[in-house]
């Protein structure tokens, strides 16, 4: 099948633009969209997506399908949040936890700084660089080994991360756990610090989370950046956030209605040029090299460890994106290699049937579809077409 070179002069564009509908083919550089791609991108399995493939050097678009109607894009809703806490941090913030000790000696207080990697796992503070939170406690207990009840004040340290210190001292200690209401009322308690621990480098953080697609930190950290901006607790301030961070980067964000901060909702809206607008500026500016360095890799990183191996090989190691999914929703944006450029593309179907196999009817489908114009740079060994992703 002969591919359909993009040029308002040729005939056959104006019989494609008919056929097509609502899909728009533009000249933009040298990237030719195969006839195979317009087909696989009108596929039932996919049930009239949002797609935009841009190029990130001239801002054009090269096709277009939908790309303003506003969609639940899942996990790709973690780009803006890992931005957004970026822009709002920096990519060497470290977030520290000490426990303190007060006038009594059984009375402790946990000072956090919404640390949003803290676990009680040794394994993963060996593997992940984690922030092993058991060793504040363990700190305590090696001075005052005859204690068999602490009373923990805390502050900016999640519930949940209180919880799991519980668990893991259950058969050695009861702790009782008590939120304090203000940064005052827990410096009128402090005596003087134990022990701390620290998070590695926010940018660490990140790369996982994309790498990973991890939820729970992916919703902390954009609950995290919104207090760090100064805004309203709640989803109310992520909202407000990931408008400000968009915003600044000269990305649209008409119509972004957000309920949480990874995705899982099916009530948050984005579209996919607003997306595929932000990716554009995480490719162009150097300060947010972390989101591009942190997303997986067909058929060898991450999530997309397992993608494009079978049903798309010769696109593996030829595009880095985040994947997503959630009942109805299946999607991918990020960056595909076609010779010596990459381009810019987001995929957002979120009319797929609620079943398994529908879902990965529609993955097989995007990752056939990318594979129509995926090409190595001949300039690279094959094996480095791609830039690897950073595995924390």
């Amino acid at each position: 099948m002969h591919p359909v070179r993009i040029s308002v002069k040729r005939a056959i564009f104006g019989l494609a633009l008919i056929a097509l509908g609502s899909m728009t083919l533009t000249q933009a550089s040298a990237l030719e969209i195969p006839q195979s791609f317009i087909e696989l991108a009108q596929s039932p399995t996919l049930n009239h997506p949002g797609i935009l493939v841009v190029d990130p050097n001239s801002g054009e678009t090269i096709f277009s399908d939908a790309p303003d109607t506003l969609r639940a894009p899942a996990s790709v809703l973690k780009l803006i949040s890992t931005t957004t806490a970026l822009k709002a941090f920096g990519a060497d913030q470290k977030f520290i936890t000490t426990i303190n000790s007060t006038a009594k000696p059984s009375v402790f207080v946990l000072m956090g700084e919404s640390d949003p990697w803290l676990t009680d796992s040794k394994f993963e503070a060996k593997k992940y660089h984690r922030a092993f939170a058991p060793a504040l406690i363990s700190k305590v207990l090696a001075s005052h080994p005859h204690l068999r009840r602490i009373t923990l004040y805390y502050k900016d340290v999640y519930g949940l991360d209180i919880s799991s210190l519980q668990r893991y001292y259950r058969n050695r200690v009861r702790i009782v756990a008590h939120q304090l209401p203000g940064a005052s009322a827990a410096q009128a308690l402090i005596k003087e610090p134990i022990a701390s621990i620290s998070s590695p480098p926010l940018s660490e953080i990140i790369q996982f989370t994309l790498l990973w697609s991890d939820n729970v930190l992916a919703d902390r950290l954009a609950h995290s950046a919104a207090h760090k901006l100064g805004l309203p607790s709640g989803i109310e301030g992520v909202q407000a956030a990931f408008e400000k961070t968009l915003k600044e980067l000269n990305v649209s964000s008409e119509g972004l209605a957000v309920q949480d901060g990874n995705g899982l909702s099916h009530q948050t809206r984005v579209s996919a040029r607003t997306i595929a607008s932000l990716l554009v500026e995480i490719k162009k500016q150097p300060d947010l090299k972390v989101i591009y360095d942190g997303l997986p890799t067909a058929g060898e990183t991450g999530t997309l460890k397992t993608r494009f191996v079978t049903d798309a090989p010769s696109a593996v190691g030829l595009v880095k994106a985040k994947t997503g999914w959630i009942d109805n929703t299946v999607s991918l944006a990020g960056y595909v290699t076609v010779g010596e450029q990459q381009y810019i593309f987001a995929v957002i179907a979120d009319r797929i049937t609620n079943r398994e196999s529908a879902r990965s009817a529609a993955r097989v489908t995007i990752d056939k579809m990318l594979s129509t114009i995926a090409k190595p740079d001949p300039l690279l060994p094959s094996e480095s077409a791609s830039p690897s992703a950073t595995n924390p």
